[in-house]
């Protein structure tokens, strides 16, 4: 690889500083690196597709998952590689931490010297309707979430599969992940862990006011469809990828299958899941 954009996010401490020090590392070594924010602006969030230059052979975020992951949906249709620098403390997407003197450096050597394999990860695609009309439409890397708006809320959801009803839910909300989003909110509300190079979809209810609630995992070519239920048109929305809001009210239905789009990862080094599993798991 000899072509690469950067993205930073600016409310990191050190990013911009790290951001500097990779693009003139790669640029030493006979790269081109583009960094989001120089002609931009510092304060963006979004990363503009048409801004990426065409020759880009790879993206680099530096933040955390978040910043990852907000950079693989919004250049999802350019399939272009991704690797995260982890800004943070804990990260499941990023591949290298900026506390280890040398780390990134050995990354950006592995990266020009072309060491690494690329790993295609599943994304959802979901749907809002309401009636005939179609208010939302949109990728998710780790999630889709419904959720309720204001404190105390119960949400009351109608669930089908492949057309097929399955089953009513009352709870605070409802999780519908990837594998990659199995070690984010789904873990946090009880939710399994599942190889993020797999390819299935995780249904986990939020606080169910049900004994009987468990997680649902359901393969990939499945169609998963939830109405909203109820009597409340504003306590609800639902929530792609941590982004924006869009209420729901009820009647409306979220339709949830596998996007056809898929986010490409770079994995630079021969190390399982479960071996990264432990090593975050343990705090590393």
């Amino acid at each position: 690889m000899k072509h690469f954009y950067l993205i930073w996010n600016p409310q990191r401490d050190g990013t911009e500083a790290m951001a500097e020090h990779i693009r003139g590392y790669l640029e030493m070594r006979g790269c081109t690196c583009v960094v989001r924010g120089r002609e931009e602006g510092p304060h963006i969030t979004h990363t503009d597709p048409g801004q990426v230059p065409a020759e880009t052979e790879c993206i680099i975020t530096l933040g955390g998952d978040g910043t990852l992951i907000r950079a693989a949906r919004d250049l999802a249709l350019r399939q272009l590689p991704m690797v995260g620098v982890n800004m943070g403390h804990l990260g499941y997407l990023t591949q290298v931490g900026c506390q280890e003197p040398g780390e990134v450096a050995q990354m950006l050597d592995e990266l020009i010297a072309g060491q690494f394999q690329l790993e295609n990860r599943m994304m959802l695609k979901g749907t809002v309707r309401r009636g005939g009309e179609i208010l939302k439409e949109d990728l998710a890397l780790n999630e889709i979430l419904i959720s309720r708006r204001e404190m105390p809320k119960i949400l009351e959801l109608r669930l089908a599969v492949n057309g097929e009803p399955l089953c009513r839910y009352k709870a605070d909300g409802m999780i519908i992940a990837t594998p990659t989003g199995s070690t984010a909110y789904n873990l946090s509300a009880g939710g399994p862990i599942v190889e993020p190079s797999a390819r299935m979809m995780i249904l986990t209810p939020i606080c169910p006011h049900d004994l009987n609630s468990r997680s649902i995992v359901l393969a990939a070519e499945d169609t998963i469809e939830i109405e909203i239920l109820g009597h409340d048109n504003e306590g609800q929305a639902v929530v792609f990828d941590g982004g924006a809001a869009v209420r729901l009210k009820v009647g409306d239905r979220l339709l949830v299958e596998r996007s056809r789009v898929e986010t490409v990862m770079v994995k630079l080094h021969e190390v399982s899941f479960v071996d990264n599993l432990r090593s975050k798991m343990a705090g590393r």
